[in-house]
């Protein structure tokens, strides 16, 4: 048997053979730091005399019973799974098994917080994973009842997906085993209430002495919801401040959605946690979402990080009806989960919150990153054919989440808005704890839109690419607009070329100086193209803006009167989501080396000294950064390299104290070090001696100046070790390891390789933390030995990693991890072919990350051969 590696084929046989399955389980988590006690008893029907098995990932299996009779698990357990023959019309499995704690963010993981010792556990079972705690069918589909009780030390909250129904002391436990070397004072049995039927990937549990917030949400069916908010101990106070914020767009979110789609909200409960060493942003358990508890802040955050939370407390709040009240059959459904879910959570931030320019987050953000991941070889359908786990594994990506939900907005344009979400009422309806698959979501939208939309589907769902729309304008001597046309063209690789239900905006200078849209209609656009009928007899404007309001998904190329104009003017265009199509467009054209590295940084600076949407600000200093590092004439970088962080620090200067503006770019400054003047700012600003109005120098932008001053080899010895010991907390453990690998020395790097791949004591968020620190600074030369070592290393950490650590380190599109992506691009792409054709068998997955590595070394690559033709 294949093990742990589930696939689709198996999944399918086995859910023919088992149904009607419940779960009373229990778990002890009083013996120690190690491992657990884990008890399942399942019962099932199943096809008479058929075989199956259970999955369970487990140190030790000390008790198989199957209808009564023992099997020997020696023989029994292997390969991850318990193989189960003769099965009986209704049978009866009982496991007993040592199951261990997770350090990778994987199972169930278990933190210890060192800046008060205390212990905090939580569950991360995504893809799936329940099977590292319990024995368990473990596949979406075969959905079952769960009983779960769990034993804890008496002082320990313990959550799982339902209210408890009861608490019992169990005294005669009181002096049984230890924690952290220390003996527990009190055992506390938390008995869970059944759960509906729901998919094992979606149970969920929590466990330490987690502080709480109460509250509570009038559903729209008259029951009263109970809303919990949760995280450790040492952020209390932090959280404290948000927390009836937090509650309110909860709130929020609930009306909206069942408003919407005229459904309530379906579960018991709700309960947010926010937990340590997070893999994901966050998870949507049934009744308890998991959160990574960055998103407690402790420091002084930016509008896009606190706009970020907004949009995944909703995210999560989508899935509750979609993806856990109706889920997907198999993981090749897993867009129908996310990129609904990425597409209403805006949706709601944008009409629900005050947040209601979230569809230019949108553009800026999530669709910067589709963009990117729709033109790397490994691209795949929005649907994509999923063989087995390790597919799914790779499939949480910008094309699922971000490509998925502009294709969503597209579709709602295509069908009308009142209709499609008809569709989702009747969807939700029809299919209420159970699975479903994209065909029976377009059965339903046929039905409402009175479209037939498998042609849709076929182009936009299943086929993968991006195609461009290119727009062409013809006036006469008058100015007037005698022929428009946009064409639409679609790469070699992936020759699909699809209908577009667009917007094209007409844009001119206002008295107030400022550019604004004074006209604007709508156009179907099929194959190659379309007239635009309505643009002829107009007077031409300064800016002819194609797929206004966003509706659409695809590479932008204005007419060249437009494409001079917004170059010129970027900065007084007055809408937002208008202002980010442009300049996402421009930063397309600048990585297609289409558009000069140096002009997008001149006119970005430009721009930004007026823009205040914080996320269009966060991703314009992030492509200047890129431009700056990479893109541009080798001759012309480190003056380039100068003058932004120049520019930077002026502008840092002129903003409005406190603002987010300002404080965004001082940060973003702090990653140059290229001016005469930084080691005197960023020593200035850590002593104090620097004082910029409005500008605290708290707990995270003190590290961010560390780790700054260490890039940079500016820091004597010990000063990391002083900073950590004056507060040493979980985060700031991971500041500090990011800090000593970001030293610029072959001492550093060679220090900080090694913790990567061989300190087995570090957690899933430290690694990340120091291969970051270790590929984030340095120059050409310093980095030259290490092409061939990480590709060297690559076998050694698929074989010996989980895949999330694996993902980590091997890091995708580079963006951090061991991959050097700062050592000469030509040398990572030759070495980067040589073991591509020598792994031609190797895992999707695995070369799938070194595709992605490879390629974005290559066009680095390209776009510098273009900058270094230009004069």
């Amino acid at each position: 048997m294949p093990g742990a590696n589930l696939t689709r084929v198996e999944a399918e046989e086995r859910a023919v053979v088992v149904s009607n399955v419940s779960y009373k389980v229990n778990l002890d988590l009083t013996k120690g730091p190690a491992t657990f006690p884990s008890t399942a008893l399942i019962d099932f029907d199943a096809r008479p005399g058929e075989p199956t098995f259970v999955d369970l990932i487990a140190d030790q299996v000390s008790l198989i019973e199957l209808n009564g009779q023992r099997l020997d698990p020696a023989l029994a357990f292997r390969d991850d799974r318990i193989e189960l023959n003769d099965l009986h019309e209704h049978n009866q499995l009982r496991v007993e098994a040592l199951c261990r704690y997770s350090r990778t963010g994987e199972g169930l993981h278990r933190s210890v917080d060192p800046s008060d010792g205390n212990v905090y556990l939580y569950s991360q079972f995504e893809v799936p994973d329940a099977r590292r705690v319990y024995a368990v069918f473990d596949q979406p589909d075969i959905k079952a009842v769960f009983d779960f009780t769990v034993d804890a030390p008496a002082s320990w909250t313990v959550l799982s997906n339902m209210p408890p129904a009861s608490h019992q002391d169990l005294d005669s436990r009181t002096a049984e085993g230890t924690l952290e070397g220390g003996r527990i004072e009190g055992v506390t049995r938390w008995v869970f209430q059944t759960t509906p039927v729901m998919s094992s990937y979606l149970t969920a549990f929590a466990a330490g002495p987690y502080a709480q917030w109460t509250s509570e949400y009038q559903n729209e069916d008259g029951r009263t919801i109970p809303m919990g908010l949760y995280c450790r101990q040492a952020l209390k106070d932090s959280l404290d401040g948000d927390a009836e914020y937090l509650f309110d767009v909860t709130k929020k979110g609930f009306a909206f959605y069942a408003k919407t789609w005229d459904l309530p909200f379906p579960w018991a409960k709700y309960d947010q946690i926010f937990v340590p060493e997070y893999n994901a942003g966050a998870m949507e358990n049934i009744g308890l979402v998991t959160f990574r508890d960055s998103y407690v802040f402790e420091s002084k955050a930016t509008g896009a990080q606190i706009n970020r939370r907004v949009e995944t407390v909703l995210h999560e709040l989508a899935h509750m009806w979609f993806g856990d009240l109706v889920t997907m059959k198999w993981w090749n459904d897993l867009w129908l989960n996310e990129s609904f879910a990425e597409f209403m959570s805006t949706l709601a931030t944008a009409e629900a919150t005050e947040w209601t320019d979230d569809w230019a987050t949108f553009c800026s953000g999530e669709k910067s990153w589709a963009l990117t991941e729709d033109q790397l070889p490994t691209t795949h359908p929005v649907v994509a054919p999923i063989r087995d786990l390790h597919d799914t594994e790779v499939n949480f990506d910008g094309i699922t989440y971000a490509k998925g939900g502009s294709v969503l907005k597209q579709l709602v344009a295509y069908v009308g808005r009142e209709r499609f979400f008809q569709g989702i009422h009747n969807y939700l309806t029809a299919h209420a704890h159970g699975n479903a698959t994209l065909k029976d979501l377009l059965t339903e939208l046929e039905k409402t839109s009175g479209r037939d939309l498998g042609n849709w589907s076929r182009l936009w769902l299943e086929e993968a690419g991006i195609t461009t729309l290119t727009s062409r304008v013809q006036t006469d001597e008058q100015g007037i607009i005698t022929a428009m046309r946009i064409d639409q063209t679609a790469p070699e690789e992936h020759p699909v070329l699809r209908p577009h239900r667009l917007a094209v905006g007409f844009y001119d200078e206002a008295q107030s100086g400022k550019v604004v849209r004074t006209d604007r209609f709508e156009l179907d656009l099929e194959g190659q193209g379309a007239e635009v009928p309505q643009a002829v007899g107009r007077k031409r404007p300064a800016l002819i803006l194609i797929n206004d309001d966003d509706l659409t998904y695809a590479k932008l190329r204005l007419d060249r009167d437009s494409l001079e104009y917004a170059t010129q003017n970027l900065y007084r265009i007055e809408d937002r989501l208008a202002r980010a199509v442009v300049w996402l467009s421009l930063w397309d054209m600048t990585r297609d080396a289409q558009f000069p590295a140096e002009r997008f940084i001149s006119l970005s600076l430009k721009a930004l000294a007026t823009e205040h949407q914080s996320t269009t600000f966060r991703y314009a200093l992030s492509q200047i950064s890129t431009a700056a590092h990479h893109f541009t004439a080798s001759r012309r970088r480190q003056p380039m390299l100068q003058l932004v962080a120049s520019t930077l620090w002026d502008l840092a200067m002129k903003a409005q104290p406190g603002s987010d503006e300002q404080f965004q770019l001082v940060r973003a400054y702090l990653g140059y070090g290229d001016d005469a003047d930084f080691e005197d700012h960023a020593r200035g600003l850590l002593s104090g001696d620097l004082k910029l109005e409005g500008l605290t120098i708290d707990n995270n932008t003190r590290w961010l100046i560390i780790h700054a001053l260490s890039a940079h080899d500016l820091l004597a010895d010990g000063e990391i070790d002083r900073e950590l010991a004056a507060r040493d907390t979980t985060e700031n453990r991971e500041f500090a390891m990011g800090a000593r690998a970001a030293r610029p020395t072959a001492e550093a790097k060679a220090w900080a390789w090694d913790q990567a791949l061989h300190n087995e004591d570090l957690t899933n968020s430290q690694i990340e933390a120091v291969a970051d620190g270790f590929s984030g600074s340095g120059d050409q030369e310093l980095f030259t030995p290490y092409v061939d070592r990480f590709f060297t290393a690559v076998d050694e950490v698929w074989a010996q990693k989980t895949f999330h650590i694996a993902e980590t380190l091997l890091n995708p599109l580079s963006a951090g991890g061991l991959y050097p992506s700062k050592a000469d691009p030509a040398a990572l792409v030759k070495a980067g072919d040589a073991w591509l054709a020598d792994h031609a068998e190797a895992p999707k997955a695995l070369r799938g990350m070194i595709i992605q590595n490879t390629e974005s070394s290559r066009r680095i690559l390209k776009v510098r051969e273009y900058n270094e033709r230009l004069r």
